[in-house]
């Protein structure tokens, strides 16, 4: 366990230490740093940018958490079943995930380009190929939220079939044998059972969409970096300009703190929701 331990102590532990340490600093990487105390989070709560960008990530979440755990969900149960060339669709799902997301970003870039785009091609019958999804602000969340989705979907399609795989298979024919149709045996077995594994996707997803940096970056390195008026403005994209297009060091360490934060609760929230809901299955059983 040492090398491990060491690792997270390294490359985790130390690195949040310095970053807790720095938000209380006015420091730009080149001069000594300055104690301000919480100057940082004062200016923080104030900042404009800032709570947009905390809208522009919450909104983000919202668009790809749940969509995409009810396709990688799907994409688990019908890959449950025995179908022809089962594992090599399995690949085929999981390849998004071991590849590069600027690789991935810059690909979909192109398929979102407005003229030429594949997208463009495909909707010209209904007179939308020149639609500029890239650079208008009210468009703009929806290519992030795409490439995000097909970013993960292999993921937690592994996830939720490892999940399916550990439910007896007694129960279904329990199940079968009392007339329960299919979706009933969904609802009543696989659902329940399957309540750890999406609490884990669920938690593993937010935690993902709240750390949207690469695909930002790289589809809006074209026009204006986060989007026009900063519309496709992250916490991580704001948090990467403030420390390094700015060096606001300290500033960048205090909106890191409050996304580590944010993060945190919503995590807690989660377990303490989970836990609720099995004691009150136990009680009903």
């Amino acid at each position: 366990m040492l090398p491990n331990t060491l690792g997270l102590l390294f490359f985790f532990g130390i690195p949040v230490l310095v970053a807790f340490y720095t938000s209380f600093q006015e420091w730009n990487a080149i001069q000594p740093p300055v104690f301000v105390g919480a100057a940082n989070f004062e200016r923080l709560v104030r900042d404009d940018a800032f709570w947009n960008a905390l809208k522009n990530t919450v909104v983000l979440a919202v668009m790809s958490v749940p969509v995409g755990m009810a396709l990688s969900l799907s994409v688990a149960l019908l890959l449950n079943q025995r179908l022809p060339a089962r594992n090599l669709l399995r690949t085929a799902y999981f390849l998004p995930v071991v590849t590069s997301i600027v690789a991935a970003s810059i690909v979909w870039t192109w398929i979102f380009q407005p003229r030429y785009g594949l997208l463009g091609n495909l909707l010209a019958p209904l007179g939308l190929r020149d639609v500029n999804w890239l650079t208008r602000p009210d468009l703009i969340l929806y290519p992030v939220a795409v490439v995000t989705i097909w970013l993960r979907l292999g993921f937690d399609m592994v996830l939720f079939l490892a999940g399916l795989q550990a439910i007896p298979r007694e129960l279904y024919e329990a199940a079968l044998i009392d007339g329960a149709n299919r979706f009933q045996r969904f609802w009543h077995v696989t659902w329940p059972l399957l309540s750890p594994t999406t609490l884990l996707v669920m938690v593993l997803s937010i935690i993902s969409a709240f750390q949207i940096f690469d695909q930002v970056y790289v589809m809006t390195s074209r026009t204006v970096r986060g989007g026009v008026g900063g519309s496709a403005t992250t916490l991580a994209l704001f948090l990467y300009m403030r420390a390094f297009t700015n060096s606001e060091f300290g500033y960048a360490s205090a909106v890191a703190l409050v996304l580590f934060l944010i993060i945190l609760g919503i995590t807690v929230f989660q377990l303490i929701v989970q836990r609720r809901w099995v004691f009150y299955q136990s009680e009903g059983e």
